[in-house]
């Protein structure tokens, strides 16, 4: 049983780093309630939730936030949570009745987790955007690419999922610990862009000593040296190349036959073009199967590049359990681990409403008042599941 064990989370349903954070807190033991809309049961071209795994590990009710019996409804599922995850703009949820003060007033030890591109306030506040703009305000992807060339976008790792997910995620246990001595709640402000300039605090500081510059590729992490980059194999592959002590470069000199040649020196930034194009000549003349058997697991600090498919099959990833097959679909496993309380996967991501008339009943509503939420239209059940012709991406 995850740490979280026993904690209620409500999720208003959203897109992104809002269910990335429900599903880690999920994952950790937590049990989590999605909100759905109500016009989400059933909607055209909706898509199998087994392939839909940021939502994996709850259960979820489906409602019409525009009906005031749904509010009140869903106030009373938060008298008895201790988390309410949101990822409207700015004052959504306030118009709707369900803002902070309306959820602290039913409920005063509430954790109220808001997750935002551009925070509460602030001139962008109200603007739309997504995981690019948001770090591309906070000098993140301008430090991402190669020399002369455009800023390369990251996916959403360091946006929606770095900067954002995993901040709120931090942000509510910090809160959650705090409220057991305060006995109070409170708002949890997590912003893409103040959680991406966060993880960067180790660039701002190399800048500010002269370490870094702000031009892209040419630093110690960013490709800008030889024997820190990736590299193409005689099979068309990629392997990884980082050993930055010298200790660990003479290693990998060692290993694979360098070490006898006169060759520029390892900090000399006037070889680094020469050692660039050893490197990769080198690397070109084996596949990376055979790099692999040469180089895995020694001190020249190497990996080869996997592809997602690949990575599960990873003789390291299985004996670590590092994936796991949820609902027929392989994905990563609960992170952290713990040395008790086990975290795991409790189940896979529902259709939307599945779970309307269950979940309300286990939450302490009488059959009588679910009837009536359902025959008002403030809340829908969701009927058996669609016919595989009316899914859209489900694979």
């Amino acid at each position: 049983m995850g740490p979280l064990q026993g904690v209620r989370v409500i999720e208003i349903a959203g897109i992104g780093p809002g269910p990335f954070c429900a599903m880690m807190l999920s994952d950790m033991g937590a049990e989590v309630l999605r909100i759905d809309r109500a016009d989400a049961v059933g909607a055209r071209g909706e898509r199998d939730p087994r392939f839909e795994a940021l939502n994996r590990g709850r259960r979820s009710i489906a409602v019409d936030l525009k009906s005031p019996d749904a509010v009140r409804a869903l106030l009373r599922l938060v008298e008895k949570a201790d988390v309410l995850i949101e990822g409207f703009r700015p004052g959504v949820m306030e118009r709707l009745g369900l803002g902070p003060a309306d959820c602290a007033s039913v409920n005063p030890r509430l954790v109220y987790g808001r997750m935002t591109g551009w925070g509460q306030e602030g001139p962008l506040a109200q603007a739309a955007g997504h995981d690019l703009n948001y770090i591309a305000l906070t000098g993140v992807l301008h430090s991402i690419g190669r020399p002369g060339q455009a800023p390369v976008p990251p996916l959403n790792l360091v946006g929606d999922f770095g900067g954002g997910s995993l901040y709120l995620a931090f942000g509510i246990a910090c809160a959650l610990w705090e409220s057991q001595r305060s006995g109070r709640g409170q708002v949890v402000d997590a912003a893409i862009v103040d959680g991406a300039s966060s993880l960067a605090t180790f660039l701002h500081g190399a800048l500010a000593r002269g370490g870094w510059t702000e031009r892209r590729g040419e630093n110690l992490l960013d490709g800008g040296r030889p024997w820190y980059d990736s590299y193409e194999t005689a099979d068309g592959g990629y392997v990884s190349l980082g050993p930055i002590e010298p200790r660990f470069y003479q290693q990998f000199l060692e290993r694979v036959g360098l070490a006898g040649e006169d060759l520029p020196a390892q900090n000399d930034p006037a070889g680094w073009p020469r050692l660039r194009e050893r490197f990769a000549a080198l690397f070109r003349t084996r596949t990376r199967a055979q790099w692999c058997e040469l180089l895995e697991g020694t001190d020249a600090c190497f990996a080869p590049v996997l592809s997602p498919l690949e990575a599960p099959a990873h003789a390291h990833n299985k004996a670590r359990g590092s994936f796991v097959d949820v609902a027929g679909v392989v994905q990563p496993a609960p992170a952290p681990r713990f040395e008790r309380t086990r975290p795991e996967v409790a189940s896979g991501a529902p259709w939307a409403g599945q779970h309307t008339i269950e979940a309300l009943a286990d939450w302490g509503f009488p059959a009588a008042d679910i009837d009536a939420l359902i025959a008002r239209g403030a809340a829908v059940q969701r009927g058996p599941e669609p016919a595989a012709s009316r899914l859209e991406g489900t694979r």
